[in-house]
């Protein structure tokens, strides 16, 4: 534990900044009665629905940089050995065949290397360099379209599918983040900043379950609490923070939106259908097939939920500082344990949707805030601070060997489902360093504006706030990448 905090002492004041910026507007926009009050009127929704292809969204957040060439466009193979120059390594893991002839993933991959012909890999998604490489501000970028600070509290995307879809089940959350903490660990103020409804209110945001095991107990009224008392006590509760002292601190629309989301989980609890978040009902051959870690559990509870109603769910393997996927040393080691991570839970989803009929109209989307490089960070010369540990020019020991840099000019994202093409590659990036995009380029606002005409959102659907129109991609330019749909 010290040993991280240590190492992360010199991004302490970039992100100290960044907090101050976001928190700064954001909370001024999120206090204003009259940000708030135009979103409840909907005032301006600019574009009508398109036709779906999906009814449901699962995002699986691989948090903290998972690196492209390590993983799903592998890249010329350099072994461990003592005296490898680092400008060498380009993919630490050999190739290894999928279920699609010409398709290669990297070692470890090998059971979503036996579905790959049920997905569409972009090889050539791109994020932007926002002059410091931080996982807070392309995290918050990814998920809501919109680079911080904003002078509005940005919607999550899954509020804005929550929003303007509703629920597919009237009891069952329409959006639920599964995995991840915001409590009590790094960086918790900017993984909160994100993850939320922003200017919709409270009804739309997540429903937050960082420990699949426990989901049960989250539906549950407290211990020996009947169900008539624990109506009588949420009437009272009701009618408490009608009296509250900080009631004038909130618009009439920020509190009725928080007696709306206060009546939908006491449904919830109320429900028989809660039993959907209740993973101890399972088979101990089916939670096996899973894997027994956070992330694995979490895409079997990620089933159950869809198959039970959830709109759209995110499950992570969790962001948290030089952990996971943050590979600034050890990168090939730690790599090599987040393909044990992942690897079974996600193919055995995609198994699981397919064999319930599901995934046709599923959208299974598998993401990460940018890629890795052995050498440059950001892009070619980007001016962005280096901010690797492992700072050599020649592999001495195995702690050098890996991708430790973050790179933002070449990110593979795969799609599952939910409309896409089967076995399809779309993009390209180069085969030698710089690692960039050099076919068919997917910026986020185009795949964002992919995921929300899957669901049957225009890119263009906006709402007005504080006088001025807000999109669900940015100001409404985003394009789906039509070539990736059946």
């Amino acid at each position: 534990m010290h040993d991280e905090i240590d190492q992360e002492a010199p991004r302490r004041l970039i992100r100290r900044d960044f907090l101050q910026k976001l928190s700064s507007a954001s909370l001024a926009a999120w206090m204003s009665n009259e940000a708030v009050e135009l979103v409840a009127e909907e005032v301006g929704q600019v574009q009508p629905a398109v036709e779906p292809t999906a009814d449901a969204c699962i995002v699986l957040w691989m948090g903290g940089g998972m690196a492209a060439p390590d993983t799903f466009d592998p890249k010329r193979y350099e072994p461990f050995r003592a005296g490898l120059p680092v400008k060498e390594m380009l993919s630490t893991f050999p190739a290894i065949d999928s279920a699609v002839s010409g398709l290669r993933v990297c070692k470890g991959l090998e059971k979503i290397a036996g579905v790959m012909d049920r997905a569409t890999l972009i090889r050539s998604a791109v994020q932007e360099d926002l002059g410091s490489i931080l996982h807070s501000r392309h995290q918050y970028h990814w998920h809501t379209g919109y680079v911080p600070p904003q002078t509005v509290a940005c919607p999550h995307l899954g509020s804005w599918i929550a929003k303007v879809l509703g629920p597919r089940d009237p009891v069952i959350p329409p959006f639920i983040n599964i995995g991840q903490r915001l409590e009590g660990v790094g960086e918790s103020e900017e993984l909160k900043a994100f993850t939320t409804a922003g200017f919709f209110g409270s009804e739309f945001a997540p429903m937050n379950l960082p420990f699949p095991e426990d989901a049960a107990n989250a539906v549950r009224p407290p211990a020996g609490m009947s169900g008539r008392r624990f109506s009588e006590r949420q009437n009272l509760f009701q009618r408490l923070l009608d009296r509250s002292p900080q009631r004038d601190l909130m618009s009439d629309f920020q509190q009725q939106s928080l007696l709306r989301s206060l009546d939908n989980a006491h449904q919830l609890l109320s429900s028989s259908k809660r039993a959907a978040f209740d993973l101890h009902v399972e088979t101990d051959e089916t939670r096996a097939l899973y894997g027994k870690s956070r992330f694995g559990q979490g895409c079997l509870l990620a089933r159950k939920l869809v198959e039970s109603g959830a709109r759209f769910i995110e499950v992570t393997t969790e962001y948290v500082p030089f952990l996971h996927w943050d590979t600034h040393a050890n990168g090939h080691e730690t790599v090599a344990s987040m393909h044990d991570a992942i690897d079974a839970p996600i193919a055995q989803l995609v198994l699981d949707l397919e064999q319930r009929g599901l995934l046709d109209r599923t959208l299974v989307v598998l993401a990460s805030e940018f890629s890795r490089d052995a050498l440059i960070e950001g892009v070619p010369g980007s001016n962005a601070r280096d901010q690797a540990t492992a700072k050599v020019d020649i592999v001495t020991e195995m702690k050098h060997y890996g991708l430790h840099r973050h790179f933002t000019g070449g990110t593979s994202v795969v799609m599952f489902g939910g409309g896409m093409k089967k076995g399809f590659v779309y993009g390209k990036t180069a085969d030698e360093r710089p690692l960039v995009a050099v076919e068919n380029p997917v910026s986020i606002p185009d795949l964002h504006a992919t995921m929300m005409t899957a669901m049957g959102v225009s890119p263009k659907t906006g709402y007005e706030v504080e006088g001025r129109p807000f999109y669900v991609t940015k100001d409404g330019l985003g394009k789906p990448v039509t070539d990736l749909f059946s």
